[in-house]
């Protein structure tokens, strides 16, 4: 009993470790391990820092400057006024050609026609164009986990079959070895079964390589350890024929609403921009004129003021722009127009793929059945000595191919199926 009971533990927790992934399973790891899912995090932290950093335009801008200059000519008396002047006690020389300012300068946008708000809004949408095209590329890795997944459960099916047809052939290896010893059938029979199990053998060695390969390739891609992979149910309904929400129709979308941005800021540049402003500087000469001409001093100066603004250069390039961006939506649209239409033969080729492999199917099962009476009808007429082993081997293996081509038109019908359901996002 305890033995028994050990063995089980040991059966079950062997066997419990081998979890098989389902096909959605290895496309979210796929899409998770894929380099590519980082950009998304660097698009929007990128997109957030331009937004900021636009929307300080409608904090102050303070710049500070110094200057030194040495003028050919300055401002200055005439000769008579000066005589004038010196003779009532006045120095009056006018201004030294050497002249120097500090200062800093302030202006702070009050209305600005609505620039940095649709500038800010364009930046938002070329974000979203980027993570639409991120979002396209992510979605692609699901066909490339779809090939690699579908070929691996083909090469299981293989290697079952293969192992089923090993088991037959030893069976009638072990038959004819029977026969021989008993004198009742040729060495030439018996040797040639065992060659051909031996040949078997081989190609399931094969198969055995090729799933080893291409599982390592799906676990790199997927970045998790697929030990197995379990078939899909074939599903009882039919996929859906409408079309859902592929990622390529959201970046058209996207890239529509980019240029809708775009030709608000154009209006927007039209508007007329209103800002207040102040200067304050200390040095020589300042405002007062006159008293420096007197006192040679450094002095404060300060003015504040308003200033409206109205570029009305932006009409120069405003039908060039707007025709640009006209392009661009038609563009868009033709693309939108293009996917629409490739998508559309690509869902009516999948459709009759499906359709074939299922009429495909529906004779599958009566052939293996015919194949398994001929088969063992052959076992049947080589034990009385009616026909040859190599008769016998030719029934053996038309019967397995008759397994591989059902197996094989399942898989296919069962990838169509996901690969329509890839064209439809449904």
């Amino acid at each position: 009993m305890r033995r028994t009971l050990l063995c089980l533990l040991f059966f079950v927790s062997h066997f419990s470790y081998i979890i098989a992934q389902t096909l959605e399973e290895c496309q979210q790891a796929a899409e998770r391990n894929y380099p590519q899912i980082r950009h998304y995090d660097l698009i929007r932290q990128t997109t957030d820092l331009t937004v900021a950093n636009i929307g300080k335009g409608w904090l102050p801008q303070v710049s500070a400057q110094a200057q030194a200059t040495l003028q050919s000519d300055v401002t200055a008396f005439p000769e008579s006024m000066q005589k004038l002047y010196q003779q009532a006690g006045v120095d009056m020389k006018g201004l030294k050609k050497d002249q120097y300012r500090i200062g800093l300068d302030v202006q702070q946008t009050v209305y600005d026609g609505g620039t940095i708000r649709h500038t800010q809004e364009i930046a938002r949408r070329q974000g979203d164009v980027e993570e639409a095209q991120t979002e396209v590329a992510l979605y692609q890795v699901r066909r490339r986990v779809n090939e690699m997944y579908f070929g691996l459960l083909l090469l299981d099916e293989q290697i079952r079959l293969n192992a089923d047809l090993q088991e037959v052939l030893t069976q009638s290896e072990k038959k004819l070895k029977a026969m021989y010893e008993h004198g009742t059938a040729a060495e030439s029979d018996y040797l040639s079964v065992k060659a051909e199990r031996l040949n078997v053998v081989q190609q399931g060695t094969g198969l055995q390589s090729q799933k080893q390969s291409l599982q390592i390739l799906l676990n790199a891609f997927c970045g998790i350890e697929v030990r197995a992979v379990e078939k899909p149910v074939l599903p009882s309904v039919e996929v859906p024929q409408t079309i859902g929400p592929r990622p390529e129709l959201k970046a058209i979308d996207a890239q529509l609403r980019l240029a809708e941005a775009q030709e608000k800021a154009l209006d927007a540049a039209l508007k007329p921009k209103l800002g207040v402003f102040a200067q304050g500087f200390y040095g020589y000469p300042g405002f007062n004129m006159f008293e420096d001409m007197m006192r040679h001093q450094w002095s404060w100066n300060g003015l504040i003021g308003a200033r409206l603004t109205w570029n009305i250069g932006a009409l120069y390039t405003r039908k060039n722009d707007r025709m640009k961006i006209q392009l661009q939506r038609s563009m868009a649209e033709t693309n939108r127009d293009v996917f629409l239409f490739n998508n559309r033969l690509e869902q009516i080729q999948q459709n009759e793929n499906i359709s074939r492999f299922r009429r495909l199917m529906a004779d599958d099962e009566e052939i293996i059945s015919l194949r398994s009476s001929v088969r063992k009808a052959a076992e049947s007429k080589l034990a009385h000595g009616i026909i040859d082993v190599n008769d016998l081997v030719k029934e053996i293996n038309a019967e397995n191919n008759a397994r591989v081509q059902r197996t094989v038109h399942e898989i296919e019908l069962l990838k169509e199926i996901y690969d329509l359901k890839y064209t439809t996002n449904n």
